[in-house]
């Protein structure tokens, strides 16, 4: 059933039919039973889309993420949610696959969709001015509040929630250090975002505070996937020349990394050690013991969507930016203690 339909119906004009259904306007009390009686008899239900982009307004919220399928971000998502339930806000999520074409299409259907504000995590490093200058230039075409979450973008005046990333590698890369490890090597993640040249940046400055020597060849320059991590482990331990302990850069590195060690037989705090970043879920299911820094991803989540609620009622007010602290979790890993 259509507007038109319940017109034609109860005989009267699409507009009359509209005031019933928004409770705006007079009608006449006969005409809006009749319409009523209409509506209820055919359980028409209004397009909220329709109803939306003739106010010019909706109650969506716009969340877009470089990798929906990553456990990182659904626990951020986990915490959007929350807090859109509970304001009985809508959510449309949109995953671009860390694809710069991808979150450009993202940003231009929000906008159509005429959402009230959005939550981003850039889909690449937006550290070249040009491209830093373009992404700007479409999230404020949106014309609503924009929060930014983990992936920092240069010289930008929006709230958002980021993570102490350089200071988390360089606790991981302290504790391995004061475990009495000194030939340590590093799968980073993709040099080519900030974030990871934080991280690498953080490994250094713990070696060199110590006086420990960064091999180059225990430079292992990953990209943030399993796939990547698990290939690069994987030769390092077919290799034969195998550093005392590892720091492994993201959850995906991490499980990378574990799986080549299983399938070679290395055993984690006997034949090698290892910390890493970000907390694993699966890994307590299963009882592997693997060391980690992490932050509270679902909080990130809760205080992005709040941030961006308080923006929506308080436009004027100063830049909102927070740093989630990390947090160490020990669990045998990072030692080296030969059975």
């Amino acid at each position: 059933m259509t507007i038109k339909d319940i017109a034609d119906k109860a005989g009267v004009s699409k507009s009359t039919v509209s005031r019933v259904l928004s409770g705006n306007g007079y009608v006449n009390e006969e005409t809006r039973k009749k319409v009523e009686s209409i509506i209820e008899q055919t359980h028409y239900l209004p397009s909220a889309t329709a109803r939306s982009l003739s106010k010019r307004e909706t109650n969506a919220i716009g969340v877009i993420v470089p990798e929906i399928d990553n456990s990182f971000f659904g626990e951020i998502l986990r915490g959007i949610t929350e807090i859109v339930d509970q304001n009985n806000l809508t959510m449309i999520c949109c995953d671009t696959n860390n694809n710069a074409q991808k979150e450009e299409r993202a940003l231009s259907m929000l906008g159509q969709q005429r959402v009230r504000g959005v939550i981003i995590t850039p889909a690449i490093d937006y550290s070249e001015p040009n491209a830093a200058k373009k992404l700007r230039r479409l999230l404020n075409n949106l014309n609503v509040p924009v929060v930014v979450v983990d992936r920092e973008i240069d010289n930008c005046t929006w709230d958002g929630v980021f993570y102490e990333n350089f200071q988390s590698a360089y606790c991981a890369t302290k504790v391995l250090i004061e475990e009495g490890h000194r030939k340590i090597g590093i799968i980073t993640g993709d040099l080519g975002l900030k974030l990871a040249r934080e991280r690498y940046q953080g490994f250094l400055q713990a070696m060199e505070d110590f006086d420990l020597p960064v091999e180059p060849r225990y430079i292992y320059r990953g990209d943030f996937t399993i796939d990547t991590a698990y290939r690069l482990a994987k030769n390092m331990f077919e290799s034969g020349d195998i550093p005392e302990a590892i720091f492994t850069c993201n959850n995906r590195t991490n499980l990378g990394f574990i799986k080549a060690a299983r399938e070679k037989k290395f055993k984690l705090g006997r034949d090698i050690a290892a910390i890493g970043i970000d907390h694993v879920e699966v890994l307590d299911i299963l009882d592997y013991n693997f060391s980690y820094v992490t932050r509270d991803t679902v909080e990130m989540g809760r205080i992005a969507i709040s941030m961006l609620l308080n923006r929506l009622k308080n436009p004027d007010m100063q830049r909102n930016f927070r740093i989630m602290p990390y947090k160490l979790v020990l669990k045998g890993s990072e030692k080296r203690t030969p059975e």
